[in-house]
């Protein structure tokens, strides 16, 4: 860790590191340097007093449309939660009075955000529109440690039972459908997405008491996902599909050397969190491939490794990368080690701290 940022640091001591190995005052010092650093006060810095950021909810790459200027408030919480910064700061108490809110059910139009004036006249996409947003804000606040709150649960438990009922019919086998000339997903169908597999991940009790919903799950998202493109028929509208998830989203050519690296990282995480990595041969194959580039000592070190990974989705702006970019070669190898290091654990096997 000589050549990990400070949420690499802190998150290594407090998450990778034995119990016990670490002093409990070096702890505590890489968790105030986490608390000062360039990339926490880079986020936290935009935020404003009402708990937002972005003038958005969803919002991560610039969208002249929807009038979005800057990354919004969820994915901007969520990679707070990522860095390690402690959930009882102030960012976090000034977002969460935002995202339980989102849970109710409060019909204020102004909780629509960038959804706003698509939702205006059209109730069909109205209802999408909060049901992502709801996905999305019950994801963001059991990450954050909110596991055990009543409206976290109720909220958690109904996606849970939406998606397996999909789970359960016969649309999930042949969920794309025609409509005139363009490919939609059925209307009836509703699939996981990256916010609904993100809150099953970070629920370990949702999962124990709904196991054989997980155990579908874990199924579904080995297979491979439809390689046709397709749109969702929203109300009048259609809308680009970029949440779902009709199956695994890694790309990989043949010796397992994923496409979107980032994003490969982001999802085998979350499938070792809900025990789904060993029925997923292409996940398998592609952690393979990845670990098979580490050295000796435990660090991804690829033969010709000449820049650090580069996202191509945007999904994974939360997770990756956790270090701010620097001039030293060691930069580009951090980041992809200490992700293969927690899923590892996540795994149970054992880890060498050194």
């Amino acid at each position: 860790m000589a050549h990990g940022g400070e949420s690499v640091r802190f998150r290594t001591f407090a998450e990778l590191a034995p119990a016990g190995s670490i002093a409990p005052e070096t702890v505590e010092h890489a968790r105030a340097a986490l608390e000062g650093s360039k990339a926490v006060q880079a986020i936290t810095k935009k935020q404003k007093d009402t708990g937002t950021w972005g003038g958005n909810l969803l919002g991560i790459a610039v969208s002249a449309a929807q009038g979005i200027k800057d990354v919004g408030t969820i994915p901007q919480y969520r990679r707070l939660v990522q860095l390690g910064l402690p959930t009882t700061t102030r960012p976090f108490k000034l977002a969460d009075r935002l995202l339980f809110r989102l849970l109710s059910r409060d019909e204020d139009p102004a909780l629509l955000f960038e959804y706003q004036k698509g939702a205006k006249g059209d109730e069909g996409y109205t209802a999408w529109a909060r049901n992502l947003i709801r996905e999305a804000a019950t994801a963001a606040l059991a990450e954050s440690g909110n596991l055990e709150d009543p409206r976290v649960r109720g909220s958690a438990h109904k996606i849970a039972s939406e998606i397996s009922e999909f789970l359960r019919s016969p649309i999930a086998e042949k969920p794309l459908v025609r409509s005139g000339s363009a490919t939609v997903l059925h209307p009836e169908a509703n699939p996981p997405d990256w916010h609904s597999i993100s809150m099953v991940a970070a629920m370990p009790n949702l999962q124990r008491e709904r196991a054989g919903f997980t155990e579908r799950l874990r199924h579904y998202l080995a297979l491979p996902a439809p390689k046709k493109e397709f749109s969702l028929a929203v109300g009048k509208k259609k809308v680009k599909p970029v949440h779902l998830l009709l199956g695994d989203p890694i790309e990989a050519d043949s010796k397992g050397v994923p496409k979107d690296l980032p994003l490969a990282l982001h999802f085998l995480e979350l499938l070792a969190r809900i025990g789904g990595l060993s029925a997923s041969p292409n996940a398998t194959r592609v952690l393979s491939r990845l670990l098979k580039d580490t050295d000796e000592s435990g660090v991804w070190n690829p033969k010709g490794l000449r820049s650090a990974p580069k996202a191509v989705s945007k999904v994974s702006y939360h997770t990756f990368p956790l270090d701010l970019e620097s001039k030293a070669p060691e930069w580009r190898q951090v980041d992809v080690t200490f992700r293969l290091a927690l899923i590892s654990k996540l795994m149970g096997w054992s880890l060498e701290y050194v």
